[in-house]
């Protein structure tokens, strides 16, 4: 992808971010995925790392090389012409410089924009330390704006969803490194694991920036979530769990029952599968 195309898909991925229509992500796993959800009509695609990484035969949590993880990141957005942004956990990276050249991989990759979190990959439930993880914000603005890229930085802190502190503390904890990540050049603000509708209705209004959240039980639908302010929803790994399922469910009537029957109205037939793959896109 030339330098011009991915300014400008990066430039329309910015202004979904306006909060006039809260934007809905579908998460991609593999260049299939991406292209099911492209020809299903979704305005732009956020990768999975939970996804990517079981596809290649790892875990979640930066288990998977980082060259393979940037490797599936290109073969998505070679294959979809609208704004594909990539979930890079931590940036497998400690440091800023790592950080930063994870970065620079990504853009050469095709996206146009990163999940960044804060969460420290060790086996522990922990955090960077706040000085450390602004830091982190602040070397992947950098590296994107010497690419000559406006990379859109999903700064995410897992405050909630890692249960940090007592729950009293956690909004105060959660907002403070949010607005501190939009300080160091984060476009929106990723607070998963937060469900409630009183939660949500005080952390809009205290962000800096514009709000993403994760899907989640007990989350509110997505027009309740509009009227409250939201931004951005990430499905997650819910489409990748769900593909799962309908294929375990389907091996296991083969095997026990004997059937299979993949006819049912609305099923992808060979040839619809070939011609979505066939498409030449970018």
């Amino acid at each position: 992808m030339n330098r011009d195309t991915q300014r400008a898909k990066a430039e329309e991925f910015r202004a979904m971010h306006d909060r006039s229509r809260i934007l809905v992500l579908p998460n991609a796993w593999d260049a299939m995925s991406a292209r099911v959800i492209e020809d299903t009509g979704a305005r732009a695609i956020a990768t999975t790392s939970a996804g990517v990484a079981f596809s290649v035969g790892y875990p979640d949590g930066e288990a998977i090389p980082r060259d393979e993880m940037i490797y599936a990141i290109a073969r998505i957005a070679r294959v979809v012409t609208i704004p594909v942004t990539a979930d890079i956990e931590s940036g497998f990276a400690r440091d800023g410089r790592e950080v930063a050249e994870t970065v620079r991989r990504v853009i050469d990759a095709g996206a146009v924009g990163i999940n960044l979190e804060d969460q420290v990959h060790d086996g522990t439930p922990r955090l960077y330390d706040l000085e450390v993880a602004v830091e982190r914000v602040r070397a992947a603005r950098e590296a994107a704006d010497s690419a000559g890229v406006p990379l859109v930085i999903n700064a995410r802190t897992d405050v909630y969803l890692l249960g940090i502190g007592e729950p009293d503390t956690r909004f105060e904890h959660a907002v403070r490194r949010a607005n501190a990540y939009r300080k160091a050049g984060a476009d929106c603000l990723f607070i998963p694991a937060v469900t409630r509708c009183a939660d949500i209705e005080r952390i809009v209004p205290a962000l800096d920036g514009p709000l993403n959240l994760l899907a989640f039980p007990g989350l509110p639908t997505i027009p309740e979530l509009e009227k409250l302010g939201v931004a951005r929803l990430s499905v997650g790994t819910r489409l990748t769990l769900g593909a799962m399922t309908a294929l375990k469910k389907t091996v296991a009537e083969l095997l026990s029952a004997g059937t299979y029957d993949l006819t049912s109205e609305g099923a992808t037939t060979y040839a619809d599968a070939n011609r979505l793959m066939a498409t030449r896109r970018t």
